[in-house]
């Protein structure tokens, strides 16, 4: 059986880095779908909403493609925590997650529409941080880039100096759950 051409609809790096962790070849062309979140949706379904419009968008121009739509958000008591709008936002976010457990969920839409396949999923990850103070937050912001990253943090980016542990998958954290996605490239016969 001949595999479709593979595309990530997405421009992040940190996306690509992974996919890149599973051996198969692939296309980035980033989605221009529009993000939405419902309230009245659990935090798995706005991501999976989002990942499938992701996911959809670029199908739609490449039809004889496997699409690889992702959508990742972080959570607290079930509230978003986006991408802060400015420091003094990721300042604030960070003092909201510090000492505390919160969810980072990423939902993954793989569409191949000739085919008429789909497959969506989402996983999250529990995350704890360390106790911070105004002197810690600080520090770490000034390490990072916070602006482009939900709930003003990327574990793999210093990392250690805000997080106390997690539960589940750390590149789920990061954005692409590769352990779920290898299982699920293998029913499109994608196999490192």
């Amino acid at each position: 059986m001949k595999r479709p051409l593979l595309i990530l609809a997405s421009a992040s790096p940190r996306r690509a880095e992974l996919l890149k962790l599973l051996r198969v070849k692939f296309r980035i062309i980033p989605s221009d779908a529009t993000e939405v979140a419902h309230e009245h949706l659990t935090p798995l379904e706005i991501c999976q909403l989002n990942a499938h419009r992701k996911a959809r968008a670029v199908a739609k121009k490449i039809p004889d493609a496997l699409v690889i739509g992702a959508d990742t958000l972080v959570f607290l008591d079930n509230k978003i925590l986006g991408k802060p709008r400015n420091l003094a936002d990721a300042r604030r976010m960070l003092a909201r997650l510090q000492g505390r457990t919160h969810q980072v969920v990423t939902g993954v839409s793989l569409i191949h529409l000739r085919a008429h396949r789909e497959r969506v999923f989402a996983i999250s990850t529990d995350v704890l941080f360390h106790p911070l103070d105004a002197g810690q937050i600080r520090d770490y912001l000034s390490r990072i880039n916070p602006l482009d990253k939900a709930g003003a943090y990327a574990i793999q980016e210093s990392g250690e100096r805000i997080v106390s542990e997690i539960s589940g998958s750390y590149s789920n954290v990061v954005g692409l759950p590769v352990e779920r996605l290898r299982e699920e490239l293998s029913a499109w016969n994608y196999g490192s």
